[in-house]
């Protein structure tokens, strides 16, 4: 008899909604879930896939210890004693900045990453090295100077747009909005809609797009700048909104007048009349625009993310229907606040309350006495996902303990003493990475808040835990553990989860030193009577809620009261494919500005002295093409042959050509190499092989090689490995590596 689960998809962010078929414990097919509120069906060849991710001969069954270089299986017992007593000694010797933790939430399953930033902070360690932080740390720095919170992010209202301009977004590859294919197509074959991309390369968007601005690649800067002069020379701004909303607008006023934009849009090797058009219509129509890794790793990205907002809060285009909304937390690490950490060697402040795992190489090496020497990595792999492969394994080799919890034997798991085995998405209960926040189709004045959960529909073949039982045992292990009363322990048993609430409501506030302990005591007590440490640990975030989030909760449906947080709980978990949780006003969506005074800063003295430098003269010279590294690299490319580290059986893509070097016609002629021929990348961070791709797609002068390959599987190599050729030390000042931005040359074999 066939069965049916409903799950999700764990190859990108918007994590589509799905059916798959189970026999004998194995995912044998998959389908989208028509019945899901956010994705109504839509899925990706890479979610038709997800079997061979479960299904993989490189998974990870037991606890693993290397002795002698060599992995050997040990108990659950063992492992969590010696990491722990070497732990203990690391910490007593050398201080708790000797610590750091490396989250990447690799099956786009963030939800486990808390489990390991409160065992770090627990012992006094505020390092925190994060994936978002390798992406998106100059686009929390830019959102913090201008929206008072470095969590803060733009999310385009496509549903009401008039128009939509991809910056650097490929999205019709890299998704990041749920149906992404289905809203851009709809946008781009709507005569009243205008589709507008920003990307050098002719990107599967750009091909479907009204205009395609095809600019030089690292010009973005000078481009926005430009848009921007434009816009405040012939007088399209929104002067009420920019009054009503924003703060420091005369001030800035003084970095565009003047501006040459006919010299910066030549360095740009763009045509005026194109980019002027684009001006017009976004100040003129309901517009917005979604930004992604084209300019987030690329030159200038920190200020580019900068421009943006300036960009949209002059033309009156954040917080109303059709333009971008904000969602995200409130957070600011300000670098001037003595309490705020920064790295020891490269001296980079936290950003977000976390650092950009470009810099943990140098904070590893030398002999500094306060350098790193123990490493926790949670659903990462350092060794294929960041910058500088080589710099990398030089610097864990330096590491006295190396922990990775992980699914699957990655090439940093390699590395590591000790290998703790997690159960996949697949094979536990887990949240969907976030709430999805979706504008209404009904009434724009709207966002509908929808929750997903995702439950076991396979069982685990080994002895593999959930990454909060491990991190719980850990903390334990470490004595850092309360001592809990019998009576917690009895009204988790009860069965009644208000009891429990209760119990654990009246705990907290008797002891309040343990309320950062709440998720590990939630493990600790209800999770060994419901089967699930993660699910346990998910019901505390609804022991207690704000009266924001009551009235939202309350307009879907929910009864606003003490006992709301119970009826959502427990609907989410009864509802795999997804249920409306909260209503939020669209009206009231710039009261999420964080700022003193509550509104857009649009003049900061971080960012004046940076955009003043931004002129045609100057980036010319920076770019001027080294004859050692004649063609400029795109290391990532987003496509439907690639995906995270963690699908790393290369049969899915077989009969496909999933990693090649992308090369204009017109470069291949000039060096002479053909469609299919095998060449060595060169940079000066190291060098790849890899097959050649001529195609019209690629922007002459630019090549471009996937991210997501060069993985060793079953003991063979497939594909190249991008992040080999990425120097670790070409970064921006809060740590972004430039992979859009790479100097290469390619040489034939």
């Amino acid at each position: 008899m066939e069965e049916w689960k409903k799950t999700t998809c764990t190859m990108c962010g918007v994590c589509c909604s799905l059916e798959v078929k189970v026999e004998n414990n194995r995912i044998v097919k998959v389908r989208g879930d028509k019945d899901s509120p956010v994705t109504e069906g839509y899925v990706c060849r890479k979610g038709l896939n997800i079997a061979y991710h479960q299904h993989n001969a490189d998974r990870v069954l037991y606890p693993l210890k290397k002795v002698d270089g060599r992995f050997e299986r040990i108990s659950w017992d063992q492992a969590i004693g010696e990491i722990a007593e070497k732990l203990k000694k690391i910490l007593q010797e050398h201080g708790p900045r000797s610590l750091a933790s490396v989250a990447g939430g690799g099956e786009f399953n963030f939800y486990p990453l808390r489990f390991l930033a409160l065992f770090v902070d627990a012992l006094g360690s505020r390092y925190q090295y994060s994936s978002a932080n390798q992406e998106f740390s100059g686009r929390y720095w830019a959102h913090g100077l201008t929206f008072g919170s470095q969590l803060l992010e733009l999310v385009p209202d496509y549903v009401n747009t008039d128009m939509l301009m991809a910056v650097g977004w490929n999205g019709m590859m890299s998704h990041h909005i749920p149906q992404t294919r289905r809203v851009l197509n709809r946008i781009s074959k709507d005569p009243d809609k205008l589709l507008v991309v920003i990307d050098p390369r002719r990107s599967e968007t750009a091909k479907i797009a009204d205009i395609h601005l095809a600019l030089r690649p690292g010009t973005d800067a000078l481009l926005l700048k430009s848009m921007i002069a434009i816009i405040l020379r012939e007088g399209l701004h929104n002067q009420e909104y920019i009054d009503k909303h924003t703060g420091g607008f005369e001030d800035i006023l003084p970095w565009f007048a003047g501006f040459d934009v006919e010299a910066a849009l030549k360095v740009c090797e763009l045509e005026y009349d194109q980019v002027f058009r684009v001006c017009r219509e976004f100040a003129r129509r309901r517009s917005c625009l979604r930004d992604d890794l084209g300019i987030l790793m690329n030159r200038h990205s920190a200020l580019v993310s900068y421009l943006l907002v300036v960009l949209l809060a002059i033309c009156g285009r954040i917080g109303v229907p059709g333009g971008d909304y904000l969602a995200g937390g409130k957070m600011y690490s300000d670098p001037k606040d003595p309490k705020t950490w920064w790295t020891a060697a490269t001296k980079i402040p936290a950003i977000g309350g976390m650092f950009p795992p470009n810099v943990m190489p140098e904070e590893i090496m030398g002999d500094r006495p306060d350098r790193l020497r123990a490493v926790f990595v949670l659903e990462s792999n350092p060794l294929r996902s960041y910058a500088d492969t080589t710099a990398y394994e030089e610097a864990f080799k330096r590491l006295d303990l190396l922990v990775v919890a992980e699914i699957a034997m990655s090439e940093t798991a390699a590395l590591a003493h000790y290998v703790l085995p997690c159960t996949t998405t697949y094979e536990s209960w887990t949240p969907a990475p976030m709430d999805a926040m979706i504008p209404s189709k009904t009434d724009e004045g709207l966002l509908n808040v929808y929750s997903r959960m995702r439950r076991p529909v396979v069982e685990a073949e080994g002895e593999q835990k959930d990454a909060g039982e491990i991190f719980t045992l850990l903390l334990e292990a470490m004595g850092l553990m309360p001592e809990l009363p019998d009576a917690l322990y009895q009204a988790a048993a009860s069965g009644s989860l208000r009891t429990y609430r209760d119990a654990l409501i009246g705990y907290v506030m008797e002891h309040p030193e343990n309320m950062m302990r709440v998720p590990y005591i939630a493990v600790k007590t209800l999770g060994k009577t419901i089967g699930s440490a993660h699910l346990a640990s998910y019901f505390t975030g609804f022991l207690q809620r704000s009266k924001v989030k009551q009235d939202d909760a309350a307009k879907a449906g929910f009864e606003a009261g003490p006992d709301q947080g119970l009826a959502l709980y427990q609907a989410i978990v009864d509802r795999p494919e997804g249920l409306l949780v909260g209503v939020q006003e669209m009206g009231k969506n710039l009261g999420r500005v964080a700022t003193k005074d509550g509104k857009i800063r649009l003049h900061t003295a971080e960012a004046e002295d940076w955009i003043k430098e931004i002129e045609p003269g100057e980036e010319e010279k920076r770019m001027k093409s080294d004859p050692e590294f004649p063609l400029i690299l795109m290391a990532g490319r987003h496509m439907d042959m690639n995906s995270n580290t963690a699908m790393r059986d290369p049969a899915w893509n077989k009969g496909r050509r999933p990693c090649t070097l992308a090369m204009n016609p017109a470069d291949s002629e000039k060096y002479g190499f053909s469609d299919g021929q095998t060449v060595r990348v060169i940079t000066e961070a190291g060098e790849e092989t890899i097959e050649v791709e001529v195609t019209e797609d690629a922007r002459a002068g630019q090549v471009v090689i996937p991210h997501g390959f060069g993985l060793v599987y079953n003991g063979v190599k497939f594909g190249a490995n991008v992040n080999r050729l990425a120097k670790n030390t070409n970064r921006d000042f809060v740590g972004t590596p430039m992979h859009r931005y790479v100097p290469c040359r390619v040489e034939a074999l």
